[in-house]
């Protein structure tokens, strides 16, 4: 014969059952729990990412491969990072304090605040070094970007008033005239980003280049 069921605390069977209520209903609650953490793992972190490299890859195929300049079938950088030129007969970029200038591993500033002495040195030091390399009077006003570094070193735009005040000097070197040189400024200046976003720029890298092809360095 079945014996009834008993509430006695002291009967075994009381806390078997209990235990195995207690089991099931936890493991109810561990398995949509493990099931979402595969999905949203899955979703996330493997289709959602291919989704956009492939959308990227369609849509955008020259930025989605890192917007990479070519020059004779070679990588020679991209424009989206700024290279460092030192010779006098290319534009030169601004200050850099990315490692040891335009350093894509240690991108960033200087982090200088407006009342620290040094940022005040730098860029009088910076003012100097721009006005004697372009040939300009000591009291000459020289645009803010000659002698500010960027938020991340890897600026690689300059302000069409800094490649203008550059002109003359890199004419003089290529052997070119100053109407030819400021026509390729003019072709490699961008306006603002959908005619209102941003200030108008020169890309150094393309402006260089296109220097190279109209008059090739002879400085070594």
């Amino acid at each position: 014969m079945k014996r009834p069921p008993t509430n006695d605390p002291l009967d075994p069977s009381v806390g078997h059952n209990t235990n195995s209520r207690d089991s099931t209903k936890w493991l109810e609650h561990l398995r949509p729990a493990v099931a979402s953490f595969a999905w949203l793992t899955l979703i996330t972190g493997c289709v959602f990412p291919l989704v956009l490299f492939g959308l990227g890859r369609l849509v955008f195929p020259d930025q989605a491969a890192g917007s990479l300049v070519m020059n004779a079938q070679t990588v020679v950088g991209s424009r989206l990072i700024g290279q460092s030129f030192s010779q006098p007969d290319y534009f030169l970029p601004r200050p850099s304090a990315a490692g040891a200038g335009y350093d894509g591993g240690s991108s960033g500033g200087t982090n200088l605040g407006p009342s620290n002495p040094k940022l005040f040195q730098d860029i009088r030091q910076f003012a100097g070094d721009y006005r004697q390399a372009n040939g300009l009077a000591p009291d000459a006003s020289v645009p803010i970007d000659a002698v500010t570094r960027s938020g991340s070193g890897l600026d690689p735009h300059i302000s069409p008033e800094n490649a203008a005040l550059q002109v003359p000097r890199v004419a003089r070197m290529r052997g070119l005239s100053e109407d030819d040189v400021r026509s390729l400024v003019a072709e490699h200046t961008q306006g603002r980003q959908l005619g209102f976003l941003g200030q108008p720029r020169v890309s150094v890298l393309d402006l260089n280049l296109a220097l190279d092809q109209a008059a090739p360095s002879h400085v070594r």
